[in-house]
């Protein structure tokens, strides 16, 4: 039986439970607290927080093969373990160019990925001057460690942005080089893919699913996404271009804009399971979460094609602060026919927060039912 360590302890994690299960593979989390979702379902817990490498070495004491939930560790720490023999899937290396958003730009640009414009703050003299080609409103972001809609901004002239800089730079204690500013795209839909790569160099991708966000978090995924043959051929080819230049073994998650120009640009790259493919877990023959265990282990990949004709999948975020587990709107939203909810068990709601999700299978490809789906779950979800 393989044991495989996951460095993070979150719903990600925690979902990985089931396809453990089946495949036979015992879970060992690295988390800071005993109330983490995922150390419910471990074999075994390192307490500790996911950048500290001294508890991961202990962590490579009791599996095989360690992966990640998370993107926010330390690298040149960790390189130690790999160069003693440690198995990191995916390799540090292929994790090096993406964990910092600009090097992670600079990456897919090199790779001739369609990018939006961007600059680096700190490699800019003349700032008023730089940032007139990308024109406003603009994206300011936080290099490292942004995620749901955390240290992402949109600015709406040079004024702004000089104020967002001189909070962000006093209040919190950061440089100027902690951010990166891009071009704004009118997008007409944000869209992803989840792609997995195996041990052997074998690729297999998701449907292209829709992302709709609000406040810069995701909010509702619908699959298949209603976009052409030609766009779903354009966004597998980036994936495979990546996962193979990276040399990966693993699952991505590969968020990107449809411009309203037609064309398509990468947003971000997540070196993990992904919210995006939630779906997968009720919607397809093989969830994401079954997949990069598959691939992590060395196993075959398993089929990724839906068993129903569509999806909706809608997160289930906190909106206050609260210690309730919200039963009678969680049974509500389960009397939705083909309705399938995932509670993460977590003791604490606060606004934004990812407290669960469900999914909802569709008998018909229809982007205006999935819609008016989600909109009703939203509707028992929220206060009115």
């Amino acid at each position: 039986m393989k044991r495989v360590g996951v460095i993070g302890g979150g719903q990600l994690a925690w979902m990985m439970a089931d396809a453990a299960q089946k495949l036979g593979v015992e879970l060992v989390v690295q988390t800071p607290s005993e109330h983490d979702p995922a150390v419910s379902i471990a074999k075994e817990t390192v307490f500790a927080p996911v950048d500290d490498a001294n508890a991961t070495k202990i962590l490579a004491q009791k599996c095989d093969i360690i992966t990640f939930e998370n993107e926010f560790v330390n690298l040149d720490a960790l390189s130690i373990l790999a160069q003693q023999g440690v198995c990191f899937r995916p390799r540090l290396e292929a994790l090096a160019p993406l964990l910092d958003k600009y090097d992670q730009r600079c990456y897919l640009r090199d790779l001739g990925l369609p990018v939006p414009q961007f600059l680096a703050l700190d490699e800019v003299k003349n700032l008023k001057s730089q940032i007139e080609y990308l024109g406003f409103p603009a994206v300011l972001k936080s290099r490292r460690h942004g995620y749901d809609g955390q240290g992402t901004f949109i600015i709406q002239d040079f004024a702004a942005l000089e104020q967002k800089l001189s909070y962000e730079t006093t209040t919190k204690n950061l440089n100027q080089s902690f951010f990166l500013l891009e071009e704004f795209i009118p997008f007409e839909r944000e869209l992803a893919i989840i792609a997995v790569r195996s041990v052997k160099g074998e690729i297999v991708t998701y449907p292209v699913v829709e992302t709709q966000q609000e406040q810069q978090v995701c909010r509702r995924v619908i699959a298949p996404a209603e976009i052409t043959p030609n766009q779903v051929a354009e966004i597998q080819a980036i994936a495979h271009t990546l996962l193979n230049s990276l040399q990966v073994v693993g699952i991505f998650g590969i968020e990107l804009f449809l411009g309203t120009n037609g064309k398509i640009l990468v947003n971000e790259i997540a070196p993990r399971t992904h919210n995006s493919g939630h779906f997968s877990i009720d919607a397809c023959e093989t969830s994401q979460f079954e997949q990069h265990l598959r691939a992590v282990c060395g196993l075959p990949l398993g089929n990724p094609a839906l068993q129903s004709a569509g999806a909706v999948m809608v997160n289930l975020l906190g909106y206050e602060d609260s210690h309730s587990d919200y039963q009678s709107q969680r049974q509500q939203i389960a009397e939705i026919p083909q309705a399938h909810i995932h509670w993460y068990g977590k003791t604490e709601s606060r606004t934004g927060r990812k407290l669960g999700h469900v999914t909802v299978l569709l008998d018909n490809q229809n982007r205006e039912q999935a819609i008016a789906i989600a909109h009703s779950i939203e509707s028992i979800w929220y206060p009115r």
